[in-house]
C-alpha cells in the first residue's frame, strides 16, 4: 500500500510502497476513504517521537476491510472513524495517512450515512479530547446517554453550583467546536462563553455551539467582558489554546473553586503550573490503551483512560457530534506534508505565520479543518 513514511534521521516523509497491515486479534483493518490533519501529525516530523521509520498520521475514516480474531460488533463494509497515533516510538503500530490502517474494533465509532468520510475524519481525536477535559478530568456531569461507568473513581464529582458559567477560550478551533457541542449537551442551562475571533460570532452563537457569549479574543480586555458575565467567575474552563499568556488569563476569570483544563504541558506551553487553581493536563493518547512516546518519555497504558474512550465512540456511534468544517484539499496522500503541514503552521498556534506553498500565499485555517480524500467518494 502507500503510505506516508517519517525517516526520524532526516526528519523527512515519502511517500512510500509498504506492505498492508493485518489485524490482530481484537482489531480490524480499515481502507481508509479520508484523513484529518492536526498540529500533532506535522510535530511528530519536527520532532520526531519515533526513532526507526514510521507511518504518520491520526485522524482517518474508511471502511472496514477485514476483520481480525474475536471481533465483535463490527463487519467488513461497515463506515468507520478513528485515531491512531501515528509516528510511535514504542511499538510499531503505524499512523493513518496510508491506503489502509489498523486499529482495535472498539476505538472506533460506527458513521452515519448522512456523513461524509472527509466529515468524520475531523471528529475522534479531538472529539475524545474536548471529552477527556470536560467530563474525565473537570468532572463536568455527563450528557445523557453517555456510558457512566467510564468515568474512573478518582475523576471528581461535579461543581456544586447551579447553572454554572462555562468558558472555551480557542472556541472556534477543532478542539473548541467539539467541546462546545459537548457541554452544551451536558449543561443546557449553563451559561457558556466561547472566546474567538469574533467574525466567528454567530456561527458559534449557533447549534450545535449555542455559546451564550463570544467574545472576541483580540480585544486585549476579553477577561474584563468575561468577569462582566460573570462577576461570581467562572466555574469550569477549558483553554483550547493553552500557551503562554493564554493560560494566565484564562485563570484570571476563574471563581475560587474552579476547575481548569488545558491541552498542553506547562513545559510544552510556557506557562506556570503553580497557579491558584491547577491547570489539569493529560494527553489524549491515554485513550489508546497501550505504551506511547510522548513528550520526550513514555505513557503507559492507562486501563481506566481505555475504557473512557470506548465509551466515548459507543456514544459517538450513537449521538455523533457535528464534523468541523472542512477544507477539502487535492492531491490525497502525495500533498499533505507540501501543503497541508504548511497550512497547518508552527508548533505554537500563537506564533504562526502566512502558510506559503511553492510561493502562493496560503488562506489561513481557521474555524476549519483541512482534510484528504484518499477514496474519492461518488
Amino acid at each position: 500500500m502507500d503510505a506516508l513514511v517519517l525517516t526520524p534521521s532526516t526528519r523527512s516523509v515519502t511517500l512510500t510502497f509498504v506492505p498492508t497491515p493485518k489485524p490482530g486479534p481484537g482489531e480490524v483493518l480499515i481502507k481508509v476513504h479520508a484523513i484529518a490533519l492536526n498540529p500533532i501529525d506535522s510535530l511528530y516530523v519536527l520532532d520526531p517521537v519515533a526513532e526507526t521509520d514510521r507511518v504518520i498520521g491520526t485522524d482517518f475514516a474508511g471502511t472496514v476491510a477485514e476483520l481480525g480474531e474475536g471481533v465483535r460488533n463490527r463487519k467488513v463494509g461497515d463506515r468507520v472513524a478513528g485515531f491512531v497515533q501515528g509516528a510511535c516510538s514504542t511499538n510499531d503500530r503505524p499512523g493513518c495517512f496510508a491506503e489502509y490502517v489498523v486499529s482495535p474494533w472498539d476505538l472506533l465509532w460506527a458513521v452515519p450515512a448522512s456523513m461524509q468520510p472527509r466529515e468524520a475524519a475531523t471528529v475522534s481525536m479531538c472529539g475524545l479530547t474536548a471529552a477527556q477535559g470536560a467530563f474525565y478530568r473537570l468532572g463536568v456531569p455527563l450528557p445523557p446517554d453517555f456510558p457512566t461507568p467510564a468515568i474512573k473513581s478518582a475523576s471528581p464529582a461535579p461543581l456544586s453550583v447551579k447553572n454554572a458559567t462555562v468558558l472555551v477560550y480557542g472556541g472556534s478551533t477543532s478542539l473548541g467546536m467539539f467541546a462546545l457541542q459537548l457541554l452544551r449537551r451536558a449543561l443546557p442551562h449553563a451559561q457558556i462563553i466561547a472566546v474567538a475571533s469574533a467574525k466567528h460570532a454567530q456561527f458559534l452563537s449557533a447549534s450545535p455551539y449555542t455559546a451564550d457569549t463570544v467574545v472576541d479574543y483580540r480585544n486585549d480586555a476579553w477577561p474584563d467582558d468575561v468577569r462582566a458575565l460573570a462577576p461570581q467567575g467562572v466555574d469550569y474552563a477549558l483553554d483550547c489554546i493553552s500557551e503562554g499568556a493564554t493560560v494566565e488569563r484564562v485563570h484570571s476569570t476563574l471563581a475560587e473553586q474552579a476547575r481548569l483544563a488545558v491541552f498542553r504541558s506547562p513545559s510544552g506551553g510556557g506557562f506556570p503550573a503553580d497557579l491558584r487553581v491547577s491547570p489539569i493536563y493529560g494527553a489524549v493518547w491515554e485513550g489508546l490503551g497501550h505504551d506511547v512516546g510522548y513528550n520526550g518519555g513514555v505513557l503507559p497504558a492507562d486501563p481506566a483512560a481505555r475504557a473512557f474512550a470506548v465509551a466515548f465512540d459507543a456514544y459517538l456511534s450513537l449521538h455523533p457530534l457535528e464534523p468541523n468544517p472542512t477544507r477539502l484539499l487535492d492531491g490525497g496522500l502525495a500533498r499533505v506534508t507540501a501543503e497541508g503541514f504548511a497550512l497547518l503552521g508552527g508548533p505554537m498556534v500563537t506564533q504562526r505565520s502566512q502558510p506559503m506553498v511553492d510561493g502562493v500565499t496560503l488562506k489561513h485555517l481557521s474555524g476549519e479543518k483541512a482534510v484528504y480524500e484518499i477514496v474519492i467518494e461518488p
